[in-house]
């Protein structure tokens, strides 16, 4: 089923290009607008070169991502390049401002599908969430910032106007990605419990998170409960939520978003 979403991100993309961007001359974020950029000043086709520009990309995303998000990566690439290759480039709007915003909107949705399911498009993503967990900014704002050259690369050989269309479809795509992938946003998780050791025992087995406890009691029954204090991505909640119903089913849980975290927080 990932692997089957990833092709599905892959087509989606694909579809946001050559329906909506390469008509008008559109750059996209990343290698992809790089590719479409060769695509447009040379006879090279686009979905050639965005296999061929990813490559050691991809091989700095076996090393510091690891095996399994390369190889979706690889899965994303190949068949992304395959859609751009043999779907053919026609315009759906006459209208170059509707061409950028739907270009950047639905391409935006192929990627974040693809890096919520532990993917990336290739390119620039994987550089991005290398940053990303080695910082706190979000992968949307740095393929945002890194994407600056595509637009100097837009105004340069297709003029200023299209550059600023290039401009507005990456900012949008860059929004759409933080919609879908949210690894960046922390939770702080408190949860009331009378079943506080188990929940422990079981949290520190089955999720790489501190935790910190206290004791407490209730206002009203005045009966004993512990308090125990968890910072995690938003991914980890759903899991968090099963093991502490699996030992008491009327714990409170607490969740409100994490501003900013200063200290070890793993991002893997």
């Amino acid at each position: 089923m990932k692997y089957l979403i990833v092709i599905i991100g892959s087509l989606i993309i694909a579809f946001a290009f050559n329906f909506f961007l390469v008509p008008y001359e559109i750059l996209s974020s990343g290698l992809s607008g790089i590719a479409i950029l060769i695509g447009l000043i040379t006879p090279f086709d686009i979905g050639v070169m965005n296999f061929v520009l990813n490559l050691p990309i991809l091989i700095l995303g076996y090393y510091k991502l690891g095996k399994e998000i390369t190889l979706n990566t690889l899965i994303c690439v190949i068949s992304l390049s395959v859609f751009l290759y043999i779907i053919p480039v026609s315009a759906v709007a006459d209208n170059i401002l509707l061409s950028a915003i739907f270009g950047g909107v639905i391409s935006g949705i192929g990627i974040g599908l693809i890096l919520k399911y532990s993917g990336t498009s290739g390119g620039l993503d994987i550089i991005a969430i290398i940053v990303s967990r080695s910082s706190n900014m979000s992968v949307g704002l740095l393929l945002t910032g890194m994407n600056g050259i595509i637009i100097l690369f837009s105004g340069t050989f297709f003029g200023w106007n299209l550059a600023l269309y290039t401009l507005l479809s990456i900012y949008l795509t860059g929004k759409m990605i933080d919609t879908f992938h949210t690894n960046h946003i922390k939770l702080t998780m408190q949860i009331i419990t009378t079943k506080g050791e188990p929940i422990r025992k079981e949290l520190l087995e089955t999720i790489y998170r501190g935790i910190t406890i206290t004791d407490g009691y209730g206002g009203y029954t005045m009966e004993n409960k512990q308090i125990l204090m968890v910072v995690l991505t938003r991914y980890e909640t759903m899991k968090v939520k099963e093991i502490v119903r699996k030992h008491d089913t009327k714990a409170f849980i607490n969740i409100f978003e994490t501003v900013e975290v200063d200290g070890e927080f793993a991002k893997n």
